[in-house]
């Protein structure tokens, strides 16, 4: 297996970054009206191989730089021989700069100029939002929140103009309201706030236009974060060594599955036998073994009565996963115990991560992965979920700070914190939105953690190798109805070369 590193994933930006190396590409030489020309000529690349037969489209210009690329699309659109429908939000005498620059030109291209009214009906077969962009910084308000209740109240899809309007650039979260789009075409560097949060509700598609710029060349700007590509799994899973044996694979303990919860330890245990462990063991309640057996028999099934049964078991192991079915009760609570006990690196989830809030809150170390939803980071960091969803990638960043390790905040978007910094997931859909989904993502990056030596390796992997087989699945019968006991067969096969 191949070491990986952020080489090997697409840059993230935040909105401030994206506009300085918007501003030294223009000190570079480029004039900014030739850079929004650009911008409008990729939209406008996108917009046709997206809606080839389109015959009309509507365009809702906002008075800043995204109205004049707006502006701009609209002027090819009709040299292009469709009908245009032009609404602004800011009355012609309003417009200043390059923006009064690009709405002359789309005048002088024949483009009629209407000014939006909440009674304006939007007529094209598409319809391009190009209200806001990426300087929002508070809630939507007025007449562009009328706006967006237009467009979404519309029957039409829609374009968007380097990020929905109503969504944050940085965080991903949802600022009052925001336009649903078909499809977004973004520019200059990809952001941070289109792959979590909100956002992926809302972005359709994502189509990213570097207009020329090379964002990586400026090294005095790093990205904010990295977006995970499908392309790393075959970069990293490359053919095992001919003399193998399970003893080289890792060997993987499952605590967990309290009186009445077996399943979810079974789940976890059963993803981390498919995802390549050598070995796999379960310690759990004394009422499951029979049917761990039964239901998996390449798992070791351990009865853990209490926690002394339990007390040697993560010495054995090369890496602990702790919290599938364990419950806060004092059964749970001496399973965690004996795992926090150990050398060996533990993969943290469900209610371990609970004990760890309430019972252990200061505790840190270097070597395990933590998983919470956002409710679990909210108890963590002792705020409101509310808090966790209005910043994401700050949450998962402080989480990492406060605890150390490797943090992964699942979720749509799920992002990754580590040393190298932060890492986004794009992938996943809703039909993973149902019970034991985590517990398979435990049971996965236990797998890898016995195989890979990184940590933060293992969790990029394993959490997109858990978001891709789901996608798989549902491409395969649907998202509804999708178990989490589907996820393991088509993590199998995306895993190996």
């Amino acid at each position: 297996m191949s070491t990986l590193s952020t080489s090997s994933l697409r840059p993230l930006y935040k909105a401030s970054q994206v506009r300085e190396l918007d501003r030294r590409t223009i000190a570079g030489g480029i004039e900014s009206f030739a850079l929004m020309q650009r911008a409008a000529s990729s939209a406008w690349h996108s917009f046709r191989s997206r809606w080839p037969q389109a015959r009309s489209v509507t365009v809702l210009c906002g008075g800043g730089n995204n109205g004049g690329d707006g502006h701009v699309l609209a002027a090819l659109a009709m040299q292009s021989g469709l009908k245009v429908q032009r609404l602004s939000l800011k009355p012609r005498d309003a417009l200043s700069g390059d923006v009064a620059r690009a709405a002359e030109l789309a005048t002088a291209a024949g483009v009629g100029f209407e000014e939006w009214h909440p009674h304006t009906t939007l007529v094209g077969e598409v319809i391009v939002d190009a209200l806001l962009g990426t300087g929002l910084s508070g809630e939507v308000e007025g007449s562009i929140k009328q706006a967006i209740k237009a467009i979404n109240t519309a029957s039409q899809p829609v374009l968007a103009l380097d990020i929905p309007s109503g969504i944050s650039a940085d965080t991903g979260a949802m600022l009052g309201t925001a336009v649903e789009a078909t499809c977004t075409v973004t520019f200059i560097g990809d952001k941070i706030g289109l792959h979590t949060g909100d956002a992926p509700a809302y972005t359709g598609d994502i189509d990213f236009r570097p207009l020329g710029v090379k964002a990586q060349a400026f090294f005095d700007i790093p990205p904010t974060a990295w977006r995970l590509d499908d392309a790393l799994l075959g970069e990293a899973f490359t053919p095992r060594s001919r003399t193998s044996h399970k003893g080289s694979l890792g060997h993987v303990l499952v605590m967990g599955g309290a009186p009445g919860f077996g399943g979810a330890a079974l789940l976890a245990s059963q993803a981390a036998a498919r995802l390549g462990a050598g070995k796999v063991t379960l310690a759990t309640a004394q009422e499951h073994v029979a049917a761990s057996l039964v239901r998996c028999p390449e798992v070791m099934a351990r009865a853990a009565r209490s926690g002394a049964d339990a007390a040697e078991l993560p010495s054995t192991a090369d890496v602990v996963v702790i919290g599938p079915g364990l419950g806060q009760e004092s059964w749970g609570q001496a399973m965690l115990q004996s795992a926090l006990q150990a050398s060996s690196p533990l993969v943290v989830d469900a209610d371990a991560l609970n004990l760890l809030a309430s019972r252990w809150p200061d505790l840190r170390r270097d070597n395990w992965i933590l998983t919470p939803h956002p409710g679990e980071a909210a108890r963590l960091l002792g705020c409101s979920v509310s808090d966790i969803q209005a910043d994401r990638p700050e949450a998962a960043r402080a989480l990492q700070r406060a605890r150390g390790g490797i943090v992964i905040l699942k979720g749509a978007g799920s992002l990754i914190a580590g040393p190298s910094g932060l890492v986004v997931c794009p992938y996943g859909n809703p039909g993973m939105a149902s019970g034991g989904m985590g517990d398979v993502l435990s049971g996965m990056l236990g797998a890898l953690v016995g195989q890979f030596n990184s940590l933060e390796q293992s969790a990029w992997l394993g959490v997109m190798a858990h978001a891709l087989a789901g996608d798989e699945a549902a491409k395969a019968a649907g998202e509804r109805g999708l178990l989490a006991s589907d996820l393991a067969s088509y993590a199998r096969v995306l895993i190996n070369p």
